[in-house]
């Protein structure tokens, strides 16, 4: 699921839009995403249905689309930024997630459930925190079964 060039530990951006705009140019970068104009539609679509600010400070944005050439979650420490989350509380770790539309069912759920059940986890949302090199989320996300 994660890989180094997947990790950004200190993205700048400010709002949700621009969190959801800053982690796709990077998947395009990486080459992850063909058209990234229509991976961020699909992102936004997903968000105006409802929020993905799941609470703990997560939010997990998700887009599938034609855009996507492999499915990929893109991970970014963020600065508590305010993404209408269930508990209200700002986002500072964001698990962003691009499936091709082709392959949207069951890899899109099979990713969003791991995800979740980990990120259930409160010793490790706090270990995500904490971690200050791409090394070490590396090393943290292979012990939970993330790699």
């Amino acid at each position: 699921m994660f890989k180094p060039d997947r990790l950004v530990l200190n993205c700048s951006a400010a709002t949700r839009d621009d969190v959801i705009h800053a982690l796709a140019a990077h998947a395009q970068t990486v080459g992850l995403v063909n058209d990234a104009s229509a991976y961020i539609a699909s992102v936004f679509h997903r968000e105006s249905e409802f929020s993905t600010g799941v609470g703990y400070g997560i939010a997990i944005p998700h887009g599938k689309s034609e855009g996507v050439k492999e499915a990929f979650v893109i991970f970014a420490k963020v600065n508590n930024v305010e993404w209408n989350a269930f508990d209200g509380q700002p986002v500072d770790l964001v698990f962003q997630i691009g499936v091709p539309a082709s392959d949207a069912g069951e890899t899109h759920l099979r990713l969003l459930a791991t995800l979740s059940r980990k990120l259930m986890n409160e010793t490790f949302r706090e270990s995500i925190r904490l971690a200050t090199s791409t090394d070490t989320l590396m090393a943290l996300f292979a012990e939970n079964g993330l790699v």
